[in-house]
C-alpha cells in the first residue's frame, strides 16, 4: 500500500498536509500521534473509505482513490483488512458468519480458512456461537480473523486495543501482528498508545496532518 503526497481539509480545518508512506508486505508500521492530529483520517483514505481532496492512494499496484465507491467496495473486501477499536460484529450472526463477511462480499467465500483463522485466534469450537456470549478479548480476536480473511495485502487497524484492558490489549496486539507477518500482510497501526507502537518494525509520528519525525515516512 502506497500514499502519495495525501492532503484533506475540512472547511478551515486542515486535517493532512502532504503526507506519504509506504507498507512493504510483512512490514509492521505504527502511525502515532495526539487526537486531531490527522491519524483517523489518514486511516479512512488508505482504506478507500474516503477520497483524498489531492495526493493519490494506490493497493497493490493499482490506483484505487480515483475509482468509484462500489469499484472500492468490492477491491477493498478482497485487498484490505480492517480492524477498528469496536469490533463492530453482527450481533444475529454467528462467529463463524462474521468472519466470512469479507470473503462473500469479495465473492470468495472460504469457509476452510475462516475455522483455521478462528483456530488459530484460540475461539476453535466457538464459531456457531452468537458475539453477545464473548468477552472484549474474544470479540477483538473475531475482528482480527475477520480482517485476515481474504489474505489481504495490507491490514489497517485503527486503535485497535483501544477498549481493551492491558492484559486483553496486548495479547490481542501481538497476534494481530504475528499472523499479518505469517501471511505476509503488510500492517498500518494507528495509535496513540506508544505501548502499542513496540511491536512496529518503524514508527511515525503524526502532528497537525504532517509527520514530525526523522524516520522517512517514505521508504
Amino acid at each position: 500500500m502506497e500514499a502519495r503526497d495525501l492532503r484533506q481539509t475540512y472547511g478551515s480545518l486542515t486535517a493532512l498536509q502532504g503526507v506519504s508512506l509506504r507498507v512493504m508486505p510483512g512490514e509492521v508500521v505504527a502511525v502515532t500521534g495526539p487526537s486531531g492530529s490527522g491519524k483517523s483520517t489518514l486511516l479512512h483514505l488508505l482504506g478507500g473509505l474516503d477520497v483524498p481532496q489531492s495526493g493519490e492512494v494506490w493497493w497493490a499496484g493499482e490506483r484505487i482513490d480515483s475509482l468509484d465507491t462500489q469499484v472500492r467496495a468490492t477491491r477493498r473486501a478482497g485487498r484490505v483488512g480492517l480492524v477498528f477499536q469496536h469490533h463492530y460484529l453482527l450481533e444475529d450472526l454467528t462467529v463463524l458468519e462474521n468472519v466470512l463477511i469479507p470473503s462473500r462480499l469479495a465473492g470468495t467465500r472460504d469457509e476452510a480458512r475462516a475455522r483455521d483463522l478462528l483456530a488459530r485466534v484460540g475461539l476453535g469450537g466457538r464459531e456457531n456461537s452468537l458475539p453477545g456470549v464473548l468477552s472484549g478479548g474474544e470479540r477483538q480476536r473475531v475482528a482480527v480473523a475477520r480482517a485476515l480473511a481474504t489474505r489481504p495485502a495490507v491490514v489497517l487497524a485503527d486503535e485497535p486495543t483501544g477498549s481493551l484492558d492491558r492484559n486483553n490489549a496486548h495479547a490481542v496486539a501481538e497476534l494481530l501482528v504475528s499472523l499479518a507477518r505469517q501471511e505476509r500482510s503488510g500492517v498500518l497501526l494507528v495509535t496513540h498508545d506508544d505501548r502499542l507502537a513496540t511491536f512496529a518494525d518503524r514508527t511515525l509520528h503524526l502532528l497537525d496532518g504532517q509527520f514530525t519525525d526523522s524516520v522517512p515516512a517514505f521508504l
